[in-house]
């Protein structure tokens, strides 16, 4: 489907097998068809109507002939797909969200309670994702599971594109780069603490020291699928290790008789239910990540078994680690010093390891890396099928075709997504700009689980559609999981939304109704932005992109 992001002429560069000479030619169809070098020399050659494309009777004489395809290759396993969720999930959250969670329970009985409870909704929430991931073997998450429930094979063209859209509105401008923004913007200030022991950085050095991670971040994704998923996977060995050392401390403290703070139980937990919720908010931000390996679906192996699989591995091993992490913080640090520290871990190293109190900040930035390193790997997923579907500009579906490099092809791969990882650094970077880190927990949370909610929905719609199919044997959660789900996300956004309500969150809704309005404008009725054609081709020539197998324009 053509929308108002695509050009009314693009400009079509296709692979002759030779080198072209600068003729032109009239096709058929009256149009002119002008040969153009491009990218030094490599046979590529333009008849006119924008798009590089791929053909295979490219051969280069120091160049290998391309694959078939121009897609997403399956070099996900269980293993990468296990530490895409669990090397997520770990990350920022665990060093961050302590502090706002105790805040909102009041006590630390009640704050173990929420951050159990946040492992449990997290859980409902993956296996109903695991059921749609098994069902519809496509990327991109939630886009794919709206598209497919309101829009089966584009019947509904008039309202059925409207909540894939509203998501991958939300999501590409707001979701999945404020996601990548607050990881990053832990990391650049567990960076910068460490150089101002007793009072907080300048917030424009964190700032800069976030947007050189986003860029450093983008670089490797763009670079090489495979060096990406080898740091997901060291990484998570390290926040893991990174956590024992916590739980290691904390046990031996309480084994010193440091049980005060524990002691305590639930005096102090709070009876307001906003306040509650927005404790919520920080513990299942620090739980985000469980839907990851959805965006990616189509590059892992076998998806109807290693999804429930690495579902099933990843968040128990989180949650256990999440509860037992808090412990070792309580078992050092009154609940008084966790709501004066803007970096609980940090403090946590000043009283437990002396000299060796830099270990953490180490730890914690790697897991924060690691962490960012997910996000963003799964949101250019997102960004590139909503592309793919005309909801973003076609070019940003495009794949990189081929990377001359002297280093082996096992590190560096070609197909990766480039645009769509560099627009989501943009976004990102523009975030850091006027948010600070709590205001982007709140924005990232509340519109998150507006559309878990109604993904979550989409099981009900699926499951009734293929009901009459004798095929239909993938994974299936009972029935009462996912209307649970929704039963949550509708409680925790209406509650802030009434008792609490913030800028922010009225922000949002607005959004929305801006993005309803250009969805009538460019996709409906696809009035045609100008330049788009243009700005496509300078682009391919740029980053060398193709549109994927079986795109059309």
């Amino acid at each position: 489907m053509n929308s108002g992001f695509d050009a009314h002429h693009s400009y079509d560069v296709k692979l002759n097998g030779h080198i072209p000479n600068g003729n032109s030619t009239k096709g058929q169809n009256g149009s002119i068809h002008r040969s153009e070098k491009l990218l030094n020399g490599n046979g590529y050659t333009s008849n006119g109507n924008g798009l590089l494309n791929h053909n295979d009777n490219v051969r280069e004489k120091h160049t290998p002939l391309p694959e078939d395809d121009v897609r997403m290759e399956r070099s996900l396993g269980l293993i990468s797909g296990t530490a895409i969720i669990a090397g997520t999930m770990i990350g920022s959250g665990i060093f961050v969200s302590p502090k706002g969670v105790l805040e909102g329970a009041g006590s630390v009985g009640m704050s173990l309670v929420i951050w159990l409870s946040c492992g449990i909704i997290s859980m409902l929430g993956a296996l109903t994702y695991a059921e749609l991931g098994t069902t519809i073997a496509r990327s991109g998450g939630e886009h794919a599971y709206l598209m497919e429930a309101f829009n089966p094979n584009d019947k509904h063209k008039c309202f059925g594109r409207i909540p894939a859209f509203l998501f991958d509105w939300i999501s590409v401008f707001i979701i999945r780069p404020s996601m990548f923004a607050i990881m990053c913007f832990t990391l650049g200030t567990y960076v910068t603490q460490p150089f101002y022991h007793d009072c907080l950085p300048p917030i424009y050095l964190t700032k800069i020291f976030t947007v050189l991670a986003m860029v450093l971040l983008c670089v490797i994704n763009c670079m090489s699928i495979k060096f990406a998923e080898r740091i997901q996977v060291v990484m998570m060995v390290v926040k893991l290790l990174a956590a024992a050392i916590i739980v290691g401390g904390g046990f031996y403290s309480l084994s010193q008789g440091n049980t005060e703070t524990i002691a305590s139980g639930f005096e102090g937990t709070g009876t307001e239910t906003s306040i509650i919720v927005l404790s919520f908010y920080n513990g299942l931000w620090a739980y985000d990540g469980w839907n990851n390996l959805n965006f990616v679906t189509e590059e892992l192996q076998n998806p109807r078994k290693n999804i429930p699989r690495a579902i099933c591995i990843a968040i128990p091993l989180v949650t256990v680690v999440y509860m037992v992490v808090n412990i070792g913080y309580f078992a050092v640090l009154t609940q008084a010093e966790i709501l004066e520290s803007g970096a609980v871990a940090v403090e946590w190293g000043k009283r437990m390891l002396g000299v060796m109190q830099w270990i953490i900040p180490v730890f914690v930035v790697c897991s924060c890396f690691g962490s960012a390193n997910g996000s963003l790997f799964s949101s250019g997923r997102l960004c590139y099928v909503a592309a793919y579907d005309g909801h973003l500009p076609s070019v940003l579906s495009f794949l990189h075709l081929q990377r001359h490099t002297p280093i082996p092809s096992m590190i560096f791969t070609r197909h990766t997504p480039i645009p769509s990882m560099i627009f989501t650094l943009i976004i990102s970077a523009l975030l850091v700009v006027p948010f600070d880190l709590s205001s982007l927990i709140g924005f990232f949370s509340f519109t998150a689980w507006i559309f878990y909610g109604l993904t979550a929905s989409t099981v009900l719609v699926l499951r009734y559609r293929f009901k009459h199919k004798a095929e239909h044997d993938n994974y299936q959660v009972p029935l009462a999981v996912p209307i649970l789900v929704m039963i949550l996300s509708v409680y925790l956004v209406l509650v802030p939304l009434i008792y609490l309500p913030k800028p922010e969150y009225i922000h949002v809704l607005i959004f929305m109704a801006v993005g309803l309005l250009l969805y009538f404008l460019l996709v409906y009725k696809e009035i045609k932005i100008p330049c788009v054609g243009l700005a496509t081709k300078f682009m391919q020539k740029l980053f060398l992109i193709v549109p994927p197998s079986g795109k059309t324009e």
